[in-house]
């Protein structure tokens, strides 16, 4: 078999655009490869579940930028790994992981649209409209599917560390890593379910979500697991968490203002899906707190309605870019990532992986909408 990770460090671990897109083109035929051999294992079984990972498959390769799986091969990388064929596929272990968790946060967010494409439960919703008689119940299917084959592809991601070939004591370190980075993930999208009826939140309660929904998963996490598939010692693995932390951050941030000043094609859901389900995101805290009382009134009809009106979303964009909130925002990421590059560029980090690090942050905090 071709060794298809033959040059990966050289074509990773250069800048960001130009590294992440070579390595897409290496670890998409491996997605595709394994989701083929998975789904054909499966119709043998059960022709519904095969179907759902076939559009789950093509879900993931319909867009995604595989940052996470990217971070994970630096974070190898950053610890001496030489490995390259071996960690680029056990890399595709956090990109189900993210597929999982995306399933499921389109099943809670109600988006029906992923990388362009009807989400698992949009897609089963309307199949469940042929076949049962109310409405309410061929979503509860479209929910349903979306639940359970979520769990089923955050087996498949466990067992791609499992199988990697890495020493037992790497993959059992990596493994509970794992475990961790799930178990966050859900506290932070439970503080952010909370924050949708709670009155009392602060911009120090949204960081810290931050952290734990996405900082730990995007960045840290992958960057952590790599980093314990090569052995890499306790000193290290901090050091990458003081990098990833402020980034993961920085990334949340950028992603809240794309989701409101963003586009449907460069986003691959819906615009202003955010605002239409009320989420308390940090522009929005900005907002509230520079708005004088009628400036917040018509924030919070806006964020209360629960469907956005004729003009809300422009309206919207209006309050923050007027309130100063957008360039609060803005800024915040920017000290965010300035505060991650210091930490990695003083860091006993290989200066190709530090290289790109401070590449990958330069890039999160791009002005792109």
């Amino acid at each position: 078999m071709e060794r298809t990770g033959s040059g990966l460090r050289e074509a990773l671990l250069t800048d960001a655009k130009t590294g992440l897109e070579a390595f897409r083109e290496r670890i998409n035929p491996l997605l595709r490869e394994h989701f083929d051999t998975v789904i054909s294992e499966t119709a043998r079984e059960d022709e519904l579940v095969a179907g759902a990972l076939t559009e789950v498959r093509d879900i993931i390769l319909a867009g995604g930028k595989r940052l996470r799986a990217a971070f994970m091969c630096v974070g190898y990388f950053a610890a001496g790994g030489t490995d390259e064929d071996r960690i680029l596929r056990a890399s595709m272990s956090i990109e189900l992981t993210h597929a999982f968790l995306l399933v499921h946060d389109d099943v809670i967010d109600r988006d029906d649209l992923r990388h362009g494409r009807p989400s698992l439960h949009a897609r089963y919703a309307r199949f469940g409209q042929t076949v049962f008689p109310r409405t309410e119940d061929a979503a509860h299917f479209g929910d349903s599917i979306a639940i359970i084959l979520g769990d089923m592809v955050a087996a498949l991601g466990n067992d791609l560390i499992f199988r990697s070939g890495f020493p037992n004591e790497s993959i059992f370190r990596a493994l509970s890593e794992l475990q961790r980075i799930v178990s966050y993930t859900v506290i932070g999208q439970a503080m952010d379910l909370s924050f949708e009826f709670r009155k009392d939140i602060g911009r120090e309660d949204v960081l810290r979500m931050y952290e734990y929904k996405t900082a730990k998963y995007t960045v840290e996490g992958p960057l952590t697991l790599g980093a314990l598939l090569a052995g890499g010692d306790d000193e290290l693995i901090a050091s990458l968490g003081r990098f990833a932390v402020p980034t993961g951050i920085a990334f949340q941030i950028r992603d809240d203002i794309l989701g409101a000043f963003g586009t449907e094609k460069k986003l691959g859901k819906p615009v202003g899906s955010d605002v239409e389900e009320g989420k308390r995101t940090l522009p929005v805290l900005f907002a509230l707190e520079k708005l004088e009382k009628d400036g917040r009134v018509e924030l919070m009809r806006i964020l209360d309605a629960g469907s956005l009106g004729k003009g809300d979303l422009e309206r919207f964009r209006q309050i923050l870019r007027d309130s100063r909130a957008l360039d609060s925002s803005t800024d915040s990421m920017v000290q965010l990532v300035e505060e991650a590059k210091r930490s990695i560029a003083s860091a006993d980090v290989p200066d190709d992986a530090k290289g790109f690090l401070i590449s990958v942050a330069d890039y999160i905090s791009e002005r792109n909408f």
